[in-house]
């Protein structure tokens, strides 16, 4: 048997690799039929202009795969394996909906087109070139060197300790956030915080009030968990119960954005907060507050927290790093009542396992030592001019009628139109000029849907903010003169 050698020019790999590579392709299509015998190392070498050691590298590695058997005495041979049929069409594509479960097609369709976080108006991306690399590198650095082996093992502790404690006092002075450091849960973002409260809290079939409209992460892991998702309308103080039927059965659970509702905003007072936390009690529910981007307010005090309010009653407080420092951090928290904390504990450590410790303790010195706080003051100020630019870029359209959000807080701003059709001509003519734009409908669950825009400015340096308001304005302005009927 002869073998031809390897391309000369592989696409990646060493002569070793390319040549355990072609062996195996040969074996899998049947060019080297079952029970065939192979060259010996020192004839496939000469064969190939290669040295000897290459070729035992490469055989070795398919001997420990399976698709090579060495018998004693005899040499090599290709292993008898079940190869598959092959394709009658082989050109034709695979349809991978074919596989898909019911449940993953209706995670599929709640996808629609996902922003990329270096999109002009990304909603809830931060300011990525303003974050302190240096300082947060030096603290990773120190942490990987002083890390224990248990640093690197599996834990069930709910998270590293001394990050635990330092979330315990800054929410305790930011957000009046009431807890001790065995209540909170450190979590790989907030959208594996609603995934165990969805889980855990409740089954299939459940009811689950959210924001309409409200943010399309969290009402896709209820949907995911089987639970029933009840659309809430909002209104100028977020969450407007009494707007649903009188007759409409409680829920189990009620996911709610009350220091800046998502993606309207607003902010909800005090009365109706207190009055929220009184129809839970007395109906057995339990809210989900998702405190998602509260440090950054700029023309009003916060408002304390839900959960600082309850004294201790059904509030589970969603909290993430993603929007004060980077979304690839992957870290969050949950504050839970304290019945639920080793359950939950529990339930983490089963299903998520628990890791990056060495990121965790970093994150606390990170906190400890003072960068978080200069660092979210840093953005505030640098959010606050950004948003100011997005304003000054879309003047000559909100001169002519075009809506904006106050934007007392957070990162985005939401822009009104005129009708549906008029959102999906801007979002096709942002599409042929490469300008992503998120539609306010596709955050409502209820048929009757605002037409709008949310724009992201926090991400986006001035000169990005001014070019790409700047052409929305001139397309809002087009669009509204040759499309007076909406």
């Amino acid at each position: 048997m002869r073998l031809a050698p390897p391309a000369a020019e592989p696409p990646s790999g060493s002569l070793s690799q390319r040549l355990y590579a072609a062996l195996r392709e040969w074996i899998q299509q049947g060019s080297l039929p079952a029970a065939s015998a192979l060259p010996s190392s020192r004839r496939l070498a000469a064969d190939l202009g290669i040295g000897r050691n290459t070729v035992l590298a490469a055989m070795d590695r398919l001997v420990a795969e399976g698709f090579v058997e060495a018998r004693p005495g005899a040499g090599l041979f290709v292993a008898s394996l079940a190869l598959p049929e092959p394709s009658p069409l082989p050109g034709a594509p695979i349809q991978a909906s074919r596989w898909h479960s019911r449940r993953g097609q209706r995670l599929l369709e709640s996808c629609g087109e996902m922003e990329g976080s270096r999109d002009a108006f990304a909603p809830g991306v931060p300011a990525l070139d303003l974050f302190p690399r240096e300082a947060w590198q030096r603290l990773l650095r120190r942490h990987r060197h002083q890390a224990s082996l248990d640093a690197f093992g599996y834990a069930t502790s709910g998270g590293h300790h001394a990050l635990k404690t330092a979330l315990c006092d800054y929410l305790r002075l930011s957000r009046s956030v009431n807890c001790q450091p065995h209540q909170i849960l450190i979590t790989q973002g907030a959208q594996q915080g609603f995934e165990l409260i969805a889980r855990l809290l409740a089954d299939p079939g459940d009811s689950v009030w959210v924001e309409d409209p409200g943010y399309a992460g969290a009402k896709a892991c209820f949907n995911m968990a089987g639970l029933t998702p009840v659309p809430v309308p909002v209104d100028a103080q977020g969450m407007q119960p009494e707007a649903l039927a009188p007759d409409s059965p409680p829920p189990r659970l009620i996911y709610v954005t009350p220091s800046h509702q998502y993606p309207c905003g607003v902010t909800m007072p005090v009365a109706r907060r207190l009055a929220l936390l009184d129809f839970a009690r007395h109906h057995g529910a339990l809210i989900i507050e998702d405190d998602y981007d509260s440090e950054f307010r700029y023309t009003t005090a916060p408002v304390a927290s839900l959960q600082g309010l309850a004294g201790g009653g059904p509030v589970l407080y969603v909290g993430t790093f993603s929007k004060v420092l980077y979304p690839g951090l992957r870290l969050g928290y949950l504050v839970l009542p304290e019945a639920l904390v080793d359950d939950f504990r529990r339930a983490n450590a089963r299903l998520h396992r628990e890791g990056q410790y060495v990121s965790q303790s970093a994150l606390a010195d990170f906190i400890v030592e003072g960068h978080f706080s200069r660092h979210i003051a840093r953005m505030r100020h640098c959010y606050r001019q950004r948003q100011a630019c997005l304003r000054e870029a879309l003047a000559p359209a909100v001169e002519q009628g075009l809506e904006l959000s106050a934007g007392q807080a957070g990162m985005h701003l939401v822009a009104r139109l005129a009708s549906l059709k008029q959102e999906q001509r801007l979002i096709e003519r942002g599409r042929r000029e490469g300008v992503t734009l998120s539609p306010l409908s596709g955050h409502y669950l209820a048929p009757d849907a605002m037409p709008g825009l949310v724009l992201g400015y926090a991400g986006s340096t001035p000169e990005r903010i001014a070019e790409a308001g700047g052409w929305l304005a001139r397309s809002w302005i087009d669009d509204r003169q040759h499309q007076p009927a909406g």
